[in-house]
């Protein structure tokens, strides 16, 4: 039943990422095409330049206010509790507000636009800032699920992977479809750009998919309860902007993908203008669509196993290095199909790996800021990734209407009108300034931002270890005492070994935490099987994501941390299997893990398992047999009050 509903919620998470894209591309791409070319036809080319400034000033304006929001609605999420969950609500309001919004903004408002423009304008910036807040609480709370789903770095790949593939069909499809179901529904080709009802079909087509996938991911998508996520308070809104500003990765990262994602936004949301005004042919944009979902695809799927063979950084390199090569290619391609078809795809081709890799040490970074404030923030810290998404789409907005209107791109205007001035113009707007926010953001990731798999795997063992040692006294552990059936008043309990193997000195092990006895007294066995048992009746408490180690308290309030192998959590849960649930009821010698000694010495790790005892110190006595072999049916210690 597990994997069943693994599956599901893979799939449902990929369905929400196929609508949520779709919104997006219309919005962020497709949007200013409309605005542009059949939003205002008063008849006066003056005055529908004037109104296509104004309409792409108030969206530049709106969207840099709301990027000192979007911090905000993480934090109102993160502090969120529902019997739904903390993203799923958010999730599902978002999509049907935010459609409702986005069909109402492919519309003139009745008219408006000729017989009372001023009012026009102020609905349009309502509606705008209404559908923008919205798609940021559905965006924000989607995204922050990743992290909510696993701690494991490479189960986070495999689910963003998913949703990765769901979302480039989603993005890519609209651009498949959009002249299409245009000029399906229009009844003006206007030189195969259609006309304003054909537009606004397609935006209820777009909005009603985005909303139904919305109901899909709250319907089908569960988080993991692991105690790592627990917060012993919330985060003021006075102390929004100074978790973030704190986390240094995260803002080193945020600057380089900023201006990475403003120059790759800028030469997407020009492409359409492109192939209307340059080419000629705004139905051949259609084929690019095609290629482009096809290639995104391809490179989707072999995210993980790029990443696990070169590592991200290094994929981000060389992505960079090709997705370069085909704006240079571009640049040169003029009015060649064939040309201007390779070069574009090679500008996408990368655009889905550096999205992962930046999701993912974006996602990681929810661990560094945890282990270095002490506080776990997720929402915050995945809504920086939308915020600096939606900073591109504000940029790109503005840059490209303001363009359109330079150069003659705008309601009425065909190839032939446009002149070869203003197509230099476009072309260096389109191809030049990208290209330099590229290379800049490139240089500042390279030389600024560390955080990669082996840091993550390094933060997360030393969060685990911190939580092991602390979760006895936590609230989420005295909520889960009053789950303990018949408390014993028995004054001893007697420790039964968890593993068949040599009994070792605590004092021995390779890693200081443990020898030192900070995590608390115990005892150590060099394995002779693979196998792991309970060593006494308890409850499962603490149940780690990597799977190599478990956290059980007795019914006479004994707390164990059960570890196994030094540097294992590299692993990031291959070569173990757990048979329990946190919050379980287990019995003395139940099987709780198998893992693979194989797996282990192949990754030049130690298999040894370790037993403390955290909170040893309110215990009398911790005596531990002189035997050196034991078996997982014999007493290896006794623990007296």
């Amino acid at each position: 039943m597990d994997q069943k509903h693994s599956i599901t919620s893979r799939i449902s998470y990929a369905l929400g990422a196929f609508g949520h894209d779709m919104f997006f591309a219309t919005l962020s791409t497709y949007f200013i095409m409309f605005v542009t070319t059949h939003l205002f036809n008063t008849g006066s080319a003056s005055q529908n330049d004037k109104m296509i400034s104004i309409i792409t000033l108030i969206i530049f304006l709106l969207r840099f206010v709301e990027l000192a929001v979007d911090p905000l609605i993480g934090n109102v999420i993160d502090n969120t509790k529902t019997r739904w969950g903390k993203f799923k609500p958010w999730v599902v309001i978002g999509g049907g507000v935010g459609s409702i919004s986005l069909i109402c903004l492919f519309t003139d408002f009745g008219g408006l636009t000729k017989s009372n423009p001023v009012l026009y304008l102020a609905l349009f910036a309502i509606i705008y800032i209404l559908m923008d807040m919205f798609y940021s609480f559905k965006d924000i709370a989607y995204w922050s699920m990743i992290p909510a789903l696993s701690f494991d770095s490479h189960e986070r790949e495999k689910t963003a992977t998913f949703a990765r593939i769901g979302s480039t069909i989603g993005g890519n499809i609209v651009g498949v479809v959009v002249m299409p179901l245009v000029l399906l529904f229009s009844i003006s080709l206007n030189h195969g750009t259609g006309d304003s009802r054909g537009w606004f079909w397609f935006a209820v087509i777009v909005g009603t998919i985005s909303f139904v996938t919305a109901v899909i991911v709250g319907l089908g998508t569960k988080e993991i309860d692991s105690a790592l996520r627990k917060n012993k308070e919330r985060t003021k809104f006075r102390d929004v902007f100074k978790v973030l500003f704190k986390n240094d990765q995260l803002m080193w990262l945020s600057l380089s993908y900023g201006l990475y994602t403003i120059g790759v936004t800028l030469t997407n949301s020009m492409e359409l203008y492109y192939f209307s005004f340059i080419l000629g042919d705004a139905s051949k944009f259609s084929i690019l669509a095609i290629l482009n979902t096809i290639v995104g695809l391809f490179a989707v799927s072999v995210f993980p196993a790029l990443a696990k063979k070169w590592k991200r950084k290094n994929v981000f390199f060389i992505s960079i290095t090709i997705m370069v090569l085909g704006l240079l290619l571009f640049s040169f391609a003029d009015t060649s199909l064939p040309f201007v078809i390779t070069a574009a795809v090679l500008f996408f081709i990368p655009q889905p790996l550096i999205f992962l890799v930046v999701l993912m040490t974006i996602t990681d970074a929810v661990e560094y800021g945890q282990l270095k404030e002490g506080h776990r923030d997720e929402s915050l810290t995945l809504s920086v990734r939308p915020l600096l998404d939606k900073l591109a789409g504000a940029v790109s907005n503005g840059v490209v209407g303001l363009t359109a209107v330079w150069v003659g791109m705008t309601t009425g205007a065909s190839a032939s009108s446009v002149t070869s001035a203003g197509k230099l113009i476009f072309k260096f707007m389109m191809l030049g300034i990208p290209f330099l926010l590229v290379i800049i953001g490139t240089f500042i990731f390279f030389k600024k931002v560390k955080l990669n798999e082996k840091m993550h795997a390094e933060i997360v063992d030393e969060l685990e270890k911190k939580w092991g040692k602390n979760f006895d006294s936590s609230e989420d552990a005295v909520e889960m005492d009053q789950q303990i059936k018949n408390p014993s008043g028995e004054s001893a309990l007697n420790i039964y070994a968890p593993v068949d193997g040599e009994l070792v000195p605590l004092s021995d092990v390779n890693d200081d935490v443990f020898a030192s006895g900070k995590m608390g007294k115990g005892f150590v066995i060099k394995p002779k099987g693979n196998k792991v048992y309970a060593p006494f009746d308890g409850l499962i408490r603490m149940a780690f994501s990597t799977r190599h180690a478990v956290g059980i308290v007795s019914h006479t309030g004994v707390v164990v941390l059960i570890h196994i192998g030094i540097g294992t959590v590299n692993l990031k849960g291959e070569g173990f299997v757990t048979y329990f649930d946190r919050g379980k009821e287990v019995k003395r010698g139940e099987l709780l893990i198998e893992f693979s000694p194989e797996i282990i010495s192949q990754n030049g790790f130690d298999d040894i398992v370790i037993t403390v005892f955290t909170n040893s110190d309110a215990y009398q006595s911790i005596n531990t047999t002189e035997k050196h072999d034991v078996n997982h049916n014999e007493v290896v210690a006794e623990i007296i009050k």
